[in-house]
């Protein structure tokens, strides 16, 4: 049982560990590029360590040494060197097993890629279908209409490119196939409904792939990879948003965090903080391959504001942190387009509304067009000590956190073990601001 225990106000500088989108995309490309490649500032996370750990096995030599941030990948090029079937492991990590299917399927070998806990019960045919049409050997374990890991994945004799236009916006789903089309023959073209994370497209270009992107539409070629020789890897926005949270709900408090990543397909929660009416200022732009730069936040009175679904795929990891903020605002706030986060590592509509619900806040998830979710979130909140659930989700977890702490009441939370998967520093970060 973990102990929330408020706090009145934080003046704090801080910072944030790698972001865990580009880690994982840091090892899996440069372990198609021959040569070596740095890696500075790398996440130390359950996701992360499970692509490393899978590379490993596929013959790639990394050199990590744990504690130290930092990964030297030596490829020997992008068919690895395995001579018999393999099997893999993503664990819990959407993003590896999402990924790394995508270059397992152009490989000289067979595979098995499996998954653990809640990882399993994950839609996987959104990548299958669309590696098949390429001519993909892959197949999850099906039921009814859907398929799930474990995936079997036999080798081909050649990938052909393919015209594909996304059912929904997911840069796991567009990275899945963009990883195949490195291989293919011909070009891919991926059109998307939305805009979502461009953060492969963006370390592919750095790399040297034949990679094109004008407003949704992606076009690439088969390429030969090379190593740029160091990536630095910016803080993580997402990990950063709990604490961007917390200093503006706080009174008379501003809490400046150094080198946040900030990617246009990732800032989409600070501006609807802003439109909330949020004290956020940047400072120290770097214009590296993504941009990054030092967040200051202070003290702020939110209102509610409607988000609209064309947003929500950039801000789908913030979306429990914002439930949390709209809690605190003066006004309804309605945000639509949740549909994904039913899918996540847990339902994650239900486990904020289940907990905010249970604390006393006006919240409400309800149906709507095309089996798609939304929730409304009231402006009154009569804040209720109790004992919260984290469903063994991690944005689920340090939401609830961050919550417990700006009510000024006290809470606790079942489990903090399933933060270790993307944030395992998140409880030194908090035990510091009381000091």
């Amino acid at each position: 049982m973990y102990a929330i225990i408020p706090i009145y106000r934080v003046k704090k500088e801080i910072t944030i560990p790698g972001d865990k989108s580009i880690s994982h995309r840091a090892l899996l490309i440069s372990s198609l590029a021959r040569g070596k490649t740095k890696i500075i500032n790398f996440l130390d996370s359950q996701d992360t360590l499970a692509t490393l750990e899978c590379l490993r096995k596929l013959n790639v030599e990394i050199k990590y040494i744990k504690g130290r941030s930092q990964v030297e990948v030596n490829s020997r090029g992008p068919l690895f060197k395995i001579s018999k079937r393999v099997k893999l492991n993503a664990y819990e990590s959407g993003t590896t097993i999402r990924l790394l299917s995508g270059i397992l399927v152009a490989q000289r070998f067979s595979s098995l890629l499996d998954a653990k806990g809640s990882l399993r019960k994950r839609p996987m045919m959104r990548i299958t279908y669309p590696l098949r049409l390429m001519g993909g050997k892959i197949k999850g374990k099906t039921e009814g209409k859907e398929e799930y890991p474990p995936l079997e994945i036999d080798s081909t004799d050649f990938l052909s490119g393919i015209e594909y236009k996304l059912p929904q916006a997911s840069a796991q789903v567009k990275s899945a196939i963009i990883f195949a089309s490195l291989f293919c023959r011909g070009r891919t073209k991926i059109v998307e409904p939305q805009c979502s994370r461009d953060h492969t497209e963006r370390m592919l270009k750095l790399f040297g792939a034949k990679l094109k992107k004008v407003s949704n539409s992606i076009t690439i070629e088969k390429s030969k990879l090379v190593s740029p020789g160091k990536i630095f890897i910016p803080s993580d926005i997402s990990s950063a948003s709990f604490f961007i949270a917390l200093g503006l709900l706080l009174k008379d408090s501003e809490i400046l965090i150094r080198n946040v990543g900030l990617n246009h397909t990732r800032v989409g929660f600070l501006d609807v903080l802003k439109r909330m009416g949020a004290n956020i200022k940047i400072f120290n732009r770097k214009n590296y391959f993504e941009p990054y730069g030092d967040v200051l936040v202070k003290s702020s009175q939110l209102k509610g504001v409607e988000v609209e679904e064309k947003e929500i795929p950039l801000m789908i990891d913030e979306l429990p942190i914002l439930m949390v903020c709209a809690s605190f605002a003066k006004g309804k706030t309605i945000i639509k387009g949740l549909r994904e986060l039913k899918v996540k590592e847990t339902d994650r509509l239900s486990s904020m509304v289940y907990n905010l619900k249970k604390a006393g806040v006006d919240i409400k998830a309800t149906p709507y067009k095309k089996k798609n979710w939304k929730v409304e979130v009231g402006g009154k909140r009569k804040t209720n000590s109790v004992k919260f659930r984290s469903f063994s989700d991690h944005r689920t977890a340090m939401s609830l956190v961050i919550f417990g702490m700006a009510s000024q009441e006290s809470f606790y939370l079942d489990d903090v073990t399933c933060i270790d998967k993307s944030f395992p520093e998140f409880t030194f970060i908090i035990n510091s601001l009381y000091r």
